[in-house]
């Protein structure tokens, strides 16, 4: 009879040291989920910050390199303006991707631009009446500066 009791009571033991030992795998798989869980929402969340600013950086560049083109386009006018009527100039400027429209009211060079954030109006105002048409594709463009008496005019060539 004794060896029945120590026969039940060891079986039991084992019973309890074999479940002991499922549930620390069980733990150990829980804390390896918990941390590539952690890990995954790390690299998801770096993924849409970085998409987010390359996006306003992208903007960024779009809209410094319209200045550039409006800036060069006008103070090339207005040079060739107060040089006197036959003068004549051509200059080479990159037009950025995403312009829309390019329109000419009063004295302005006024840009209709797509960014991120939507629809755009940016204006660059000039010292001297112009006039002209500029298509709106992007890329470089040669655009040719003839001073008239009342104006300068611009002409894509």
């Amino acid at each position: 009879m004794l060896k029945r009791r120590f026969f039940k009571s060891s079986s039991k033991a084992r019973v309890a040291k074999a479940i002991g030992k499922m549930i620390r795998r069980g733990q150990i798989s829980t804390e390896y989920l918990i941390t590539a869980a952690f890990i995954m929402f790390l690299i998801i969340s770096t993924l849409a910050v970085s998409l987010f600013y390359s996006n306003q950086t992208r903007d960024r560049i779009k809209f410094n390199q319209l200045q550039n083109f409006a800036n060069k386009l006008i103070s090339s006018s207005e040079s060739v303006y107060y040089s006197g009527e036959p003068s004549k100039a051509t200059i080479i400027a990159y037009l950025p991707g995403g312009v829309e429209g390019i329109e000419i009211i009063g004295n302005e060079l006024v840009f209709n631009i797509s960014s991120t954030s939507g629809m755009s109006r940016i204006a660059f105002p000039s010292k001297v009446p112009i006039q002209g048409i500029i298509s709106n594709n992007e890329g470089a463009k040669s655009i040719s500066i003839v001073a008239l008496e009342d104006g300068v005019v611009w002409s894509e060539g």
